[in-house]
Order: structure tokens, then sequence, then C-alpha cells
């Protein structure tokens, strides 16, 4: 009985074959410049310098001696940033813009490059901002900060919740205490006033044993504010951004998780394509060998 003869599979079709490097457009390799982490770690550097030179501007005896050449490389960062923000725009397109990081790249980039005139002469003492662009560039201070904005939410809650209670210990102190001493809690305002810097725990001390004399037991009232206003209400505000920056940590592994399975699929999907058509074959090869 002849056998089949069967046609030796290629199992390389399909796949881009080596040496072709020349033939990627110029967006993919621009592509591959902004994403490579190599860039990021440029960026994050010029940044730190970046801040450090403009700190130095601010000293008269630095710019008296090395004025211009801090301007010049002033300038000349401020351009690598312009132009890595355009790549990203040019690759990224649309997307850049519905990053919420990176729009906030492109502004304090935008900030950078106002003239220095009088009337932007306030936009241009914002140069310093550049150097928050750290907060996107290193993922640890990314994770903090969208930790604390995601607690703004619950943070409003113990906001109300403290405006109540002072609100409510400011109109007591001055029923209590308006008339004995009116320098502190003659008004709602100064009650305002004078209970917030008791909050604070700065001069509370003083402001009780001034009190005391008159009224012996005030200590009892300043000591209650105290432990419900700053100790209370602080573990909450604690509580809160514990929470949301473990959420976001939740949330940034299970994104990290979600990658690598779509890795692992992308990767395994040639395989499984190739075992497929193997079988195809070896199915084939049975059907040929029974008609035989």
């Amino acid at each position: 009985m002849a056998r089949p003869i069967v046609a030796a599979r290629c199992y390389n079709c399909g796949r881009p074959p080596q040496g072709t490097a020349k033939g990627r457009t110029v967006l993919a390799k621009l592509k591959e410049i902004v994403d490579d982490p190599r860039t990021d770690r440029v960026i994050m550097t010029l940044i730190i310098i970046n801040a450090v030179t403009l700190g130095l501007q601010t000293s008269k005896t630095v710019m008296a001696a090395y004025g211009p050449f801090l301007e010049f490389f002033d300038d000349l960062i401020v351009w690598i940033f312009v132009i890595e923000v355009g790549a990203r725009i040019i690759v990224h397109r649309w997307a850049f813009f519905r990053d919420p990081w990176s729009v906030f790249d492109f502004i304090v980039v935008a900030i950078a490059l106002v003239p220095a005139s009088q009337t932007f002469s306030v936009l241009r003492a914002l140069r310093i901002l550049r150097a928050l662009r750290l907060i996107t560039a290193v993922p640890t201070l990314k994770a903090v900060v969208a930790g604390l904005l995601a607690a703004l939410p619950g943070m409003g809650s113990i906001v109300l919740l403290i405006a109540l209670l002072y609100y409510v210990y400011a109109v007591i102190a001055v029923k209590l205490y308006g008339t004995g001493f009116p320098e502190l809690f003659g008004t709602l305002g100064r009650s305002f006033f004078t209970l917030f810097t008791v909050m604070t725990l700065e001069g509370w001390v003083e402001v009780v044993k001034a009190m005391l004399p008159k009224y012996p037991y005030a200590w009892v009232f300043f000591v209650t504010f105290i432990v419900t206003t700053t100790f209370m209400v602080l573990n909450l505000f604690i509580g809160v951004v514990v929470n949301a920056m473990q959420k976001e940590h939740e949330k940034e592994f299970q994104q990290e998780l979600e990658a690598e399975r779509d890795i692992v699929k992308e990767e395994a999907a040639p395989i499984l394509a190739e075992v497929k058509a193997l079988r195809a074959e070896i199915a084939e090869m049975r059907k040929a060998m029974g008609k035989g």
C-alpha cells in the first residue's frame, strides 16, 4: 500500500522573519523608544537635575557666577521634555489625553513654555512644578497619589463631620467663655480661630492655664474637644487613606495579573494553532491510511 505524501509543515509560517529591522516604520521605532524603560529612567534623571537647577536659580550668588549656564541648561531640559511629550502624543494619539497622568505632564511642560513677561510672570514661577513629574515617573509615588485621590470621597464625609463638631464646640465656647475671655471667644469668628489653634495642639496649654483661675473646669471642655477632633478624626483620616491605598494596590495587582495572562495567551496562541494543525494532518493521514 502506497503511503500518501504529506507536505512538510512550516512551523515558522506567519511569524515575522528575522532581520527585518529595516522594514519597521518610523512610528514603530518611535513607539519602541517611548515605551523603553530606559527612556523613563533618563526622563526621571533629567527631572531631578532640573529641580536642582531651579533651586540653584534662587541663589543670587550662584546666578551671578553661573546664571547663563543654568538658564541655558534649563531651556535645554525644557525642550527635551517637549520632545518627549510630543513623541508620546504621536505614538498614543488621542489615548494620551485620556490618561490623567499624561495630561498632567502636558500641562506642566506647557507652563514651562510660557514666555517670560510681566503678564505671565506668575506662571513662569510655576516652572518648579516640573519636579512633580517624578510622581508619574516613579511607580511607587504614583500609587501613593492614586490612593490619596481615591480616598477623597471618604475624606469628604470626615471633613463634614469635623466641621459639624467644630461648629458645635465653637458655639458652646462663645456661650460659656465669651464674657470672661472676649479676646478668645467673644465672637463666633474668634472662637473658631482659638479652637483651630487648640486643635493643632499649638499653645492650648497656655490658653487653658489662663482660663483655669476663672473657669476651673475649662480643661474638661478642651480635653474632650482635642480627643474628639484631633485624635478620633485623625485616626478616621488615616483609616480612609490606608483603605484606599490598599484597594489601589489590589487593583494594580489585578491589572498586572491580567497583563500577564494576555502575554501568556499571545505566546500560547501560535503553539495551540500548530497543535490543532498537526491534529488535523494526523486525522487526514489516518483517513488516507484507512482508505488504502
